[in-house]
């Protein structure tokens, strides 16, 4: 199937997915059809710009002639215009976010938070904001698919249900001072679109750089990540690389919570194309971009597991001493075995007796069949090959307090599916190190959950 994983490793906006949505493929033509379609004064530019050396496309929205602004900018422009003339400054409240880390969308105070566009907007946009109701007027009303304006819709549900949470009230008394503005509306509707036209079956996307320190809002300075983020971010896989600012806006968190199916590391896939959103800012030594890769993954179990041949070999024994068959199993590993392990069954004559089933290379047959005849009494042995399907594997090692364990990792199409501490790894430190088997496996595991949530 065709899937497309989204690396937040400098954070998420909506500006940022828009523009990677544009560079993987998606024509600008259908964005801005659909901010067209929203009839609220708004428009689309679109850039080339270089972002640590990454070559990025680059989207701003533009409202009444006024383009977004990084929050920063935003809050120090709004300082000296308040000092300059107080009275004349309180229309230009909070719509103004901006992505990138700029953070456009926050929440309802927060969302300003989180926000990084400013410039002066048209008259409907007052600074009571709007309101979940007139927002699902505006969306519904325009001409995009009605799946697209059920993801908007969610979109926006979501950045609701996390600020009526943290304001404690309810969501339909929330109003999105930043996040119903003009240019946020703009953000969501389109991540919608563009994630339809994308054309995959589903969006994985990686653990979120939330970034560090503080923003500044109209409510105040706020840690970063901003409390709506934090909210909307629950049980998702998230970390700091150290930068100081704030990488992760509430909108960009609400994107990633309703179109990424799942969180998990580069997925297996056949690459078709790739694209670089790219933020507003330019941070040294750090691409302040989000890629988007596209490609095709399989759909089935059988599209996206090895096959190959094994022989089994059977042989049934009924009056074989039990302290040989142990040799015999020690034996059948030594010389190449896959597997080898004996049920009990009824034999003829009403004889208890043991089922020795052997797995193995179709060349190694001979010579465990020869291993069969020579150490156990059976006078014959079943030989049938077949067609076996198995799961990617790979080996791991992690750190416990008592030394390091092999972890054996086992994944489908690109995702893991089980995992399990190796048994001769942590024998060996049970008995050198006298503790319980059971907790050298219990802490192996552990330490690999732990290793796994802060990659």
């Amino acid at each position: 199937m065709r899937i497309a994983y989204l690396e937040c490793f400098s954070g998420m906006s909506g500006d940022m997915f828009l523009g990677a949505l544009i560079d993987a493929g998606v024509s600008p033509r259908v964005l801005e059809e659909a901010v067209a379609a929203l009839d609220v004064g708004a428009r689309l530019e679109i850039s080339r710009v270089v972002r640590s050396g990454i070559s990025a496309t680059k989207v701003d929205v533009w409202v009444d002639g006024e383009k977004d602004l990084p929050r920063e900018e935003y809050w120090a422009e709004e300082g000296v215009a308040r000092a300059a003339s107080p009275a004349k400054t309180d229309h230009r409240q909070s719509h103004h976010s901006h992505p990138e880390h700029e953070h456009r969308h926050n929440h309802e105070h927060s969302s300003e938070a989180g926000s990084s566009r400013a410039g002066v907007r048209a008259p409907h946009e007052h600074s009571h904001g709007r309101g979940l109701t007139e927002i699902r007027e505006i969306i519904s009303k325009a001409e995009i698919s009605d799946a697209a304006k059920k993801t908007a819709v969610a979109i926006f549900e979501a950045l609701g249900m996390a600020e009526a949470k943290i304001h404690a009230t309810s969501i339909e008394k929330v109003h999105f001072h930043e996040v119903g503005a003009v240019d946020a509306m703009v953000d969501i509707v389109c991540a919608a679109v563009g994630g339809e036209a994308l054309g995959v079956e589903e969006i994985i996307c990686s653990p979120l750089n939330v970034g560090g320190g503080t923003v500044k809002c109209a409510h105040g300075t706020f840690p970063v990540p901003a409390p709506a983020t934090v909210e909307l971010l629950e049980g998702a896989p998230v970390y700091s690389s150290g930068v100081q600012a704030e990488l992760v806006t509430p909108t960009g968190a609400a994107i990633v919570k309703i179109l990424a199916r799942r969180f998990a590391a580069f997925p297996e896939m056949r690459i078709d194309k790739s694209g670089y959103g790219a933020g507003s800012r330019d941070f040294p030594g750090h691409p302040n971009v989000v890629r988007l890769t596209i490609g095709e993954a399989a759909s089935t179990l059988a599209g996206k597991t090895a096959s190959d041949t094994v022989t089994i070999l059977e042989a049934n024994l009924d009056d074989l001493n039990p302290q040989v068959f142990g040799y015999v199993m020690d034996r059948l590993f030594e010389e190449g075995a896959l597997d080898a392990f004996g049920v009990p069954v009824q034999m003829k004559k009403n004889r208890p007796g043991t089922l020795l089933t052997v797995l193995c290379k179709p060349e190694d047959a001979a010579k465990l069949t020869q291993l069969i005849f020579t150490e156990t009494t059976t006078l014959g042995v079943r030989r049938r090959d077949e067609v076996r399907q198995t799961l990617a594997r790979r080996w791991e090692n992690v750190r416990t307090q008592w030394g390091e364990v092999r972890i054996k990792i086992a994944s489908m199409n690109g995702s893991i599916t089980n995992y399990a501490p190796e048994y001769e790894d942590c024998r060996r430190i049970a008995s050198e190190q006298h503790v319980p088997l059971k907790t050298v496996m219990q802490e192996a595991a552990r330490a690999y959950l732990v290793k796994g949530e802060k990659q």
